[in-house]
């Protein structure tokens, strides 16, 4: 069977949009210069990763082989021993941060979970469909969670085993949540470590901080309990997907046999992307440390490019520590529809993956903020 002329052509016409606007993206955490054509042969197969990864699986078209090798380098990443972790390459954030919560939740059935207001909107879905206690917590001026309101709330609920989802760069400043302090005020309120878990949330960061000089605390052995990152964000893909990290032991609890597959399933779907681990795998085989950092670094000149630039012409800007998100007072919507920008209240924010090899783009979306803001003050 064929496509009409028709089809064909809406088609054509998709391919030449997508062409065009393949650099579009300034406002979102989203790198696309990936090139994966070394795994286009495998499009023609129905791979699928059901199940666990460290185990045999009746269904023979998976990708596990690869996906253990991601696993393992990011666990190496993370810092922790291969052996004590488990996770896997998941269909994006949300999926991560819902797996680390559903181990909160499994941990601590009655645990309430914690979140600051500028925590990603995915954790407000997450708590419906796990049917969990939450509370949202204030947020400090620059993002990060209001440490002083947190204390606060666990200590009015008298919960006696917090659930806490620490942001590692959040969605619209970049701020990345001081983990170790979380675990000194919950340690100064009477908590031990056992007490409470600690998720992270590493979208966008858990694949920057890995690879400066001064990088915040964010790893396994900073205190966490589970990290998710996004693969389609600094590492780049053409089909959205993460990695999620996390200690075995908890991991273990919600283990289940299923005969149908003649395996053990630990993840949140059913059948998963079997194409999404090779990709990963592809992008950690072919990148050295030395070559992320590059990324990274140039990544983050940008952002000081672009904070430099407007802070010169008087508009207010900037950017947290290790971040490649800067942001300014939220421009006129005719200038954030131009360029896509992510707005939020009344600021916006431009995010320099590492697709812009030069400044071109940032200049053009710089001009028109600079315009537009000496038109407003006119």
């Amino acid at each position: 069977m064929t496509l009409s002329i028709e089809d064909q052509n809406k088609l054509d016409a998709f391919w030449s949009y997508c062409v065009k606007n393949q650099y579009f993206n300034i406002g979102y955490p989203e790198s696309a210069d990936f090139n994966y054509t070394n795994l286009e042969r495998f499009m023609r197969f129905s791979i699928n990763n059901c199940g666990d990864w460290s185990e045999y699986c009746n269904y023979l078209l998976n990708s596990f082989d690869f996906e253990k090798e991601v696993m393992a380098y990011f666990a190496q990443l993370f810092k922790i021993p291969f052996e004590k972790s488990w996770g896997y390459v998941t269909n994006g954030g949300t999926e991560g941060n819902m797996f680390g919560c559903y181990l909160g939740r499994e941990i601590f059935p009655d645990g309430t979970l914690y979140y600051s207001k500028d925590t990603h909107y995915s954790v407000a879905k997450i708590v419906k469909l796990l049917r969990i206690k939450s509370r949202l917590v204030e947020s400090l001026p620059n993002g990060e969670v209001d440490y002083d309101d947190l204390i606060k709330k666990i200590t009015m609920d008298k919960e006696q085993h917090p659930i806490i989802f620490a942001n590692i760069g959040t969605t619209v400043r970049g701020a990345i949540d001081d983990i170790a302090l979380i675990q000194q005020r919950l340690k100064d309120a009477g908590f031990k470590r056992e007490d409470y878990y600690l998720h992270a949330d590493a979208a966008l960061s858990g694949m920057i901080l890995p690879f400066v000089d001064d990088p915040q605390g964010f790893t396994f052995a900073d205190g966490i309990d589970s990290i998710g990152v996004s693969g389609h964000k600094m590492i780049g893909s053409p089909i959205p997907c993460g990695i999620v990290v996390a200690k075995k032991a908890n991991v273990d609890r919600i283990s289940v046999e299923i005969d149908y597959i003649s395996g053990h399933d630990k993840t949140i779907t059913g059948s998963r992307n079997g194409h999404t681990p090779m990709m990963m795998w592809e992008a950690i085989r072919s990148h050295s440390h030395a070559d992320w950092k590059r990324r990274i670094t140039h990544s983050l000149n940008m952002a000081q490019y672009a904070v430099s630039r407007l802070q010169e012409a008087g508009i207010n800007a900037w950017c947290n520590k290790n971040s490649i998100t800067v942001v300014f007072p939220c421009p006129s919507e005719a200038v954030w529809k131009k360029h896509c920008l992510a707005t939020s209240g009344e600021v916006a924010h431009l995010i320099t993956t590492a697709h812009h090899l030069d400044t071109s783009k940032i200049d053009a979306l710089i001009d028109d903020v600079i315009a537009d803001s000496v038109m407003n003050a006119a």
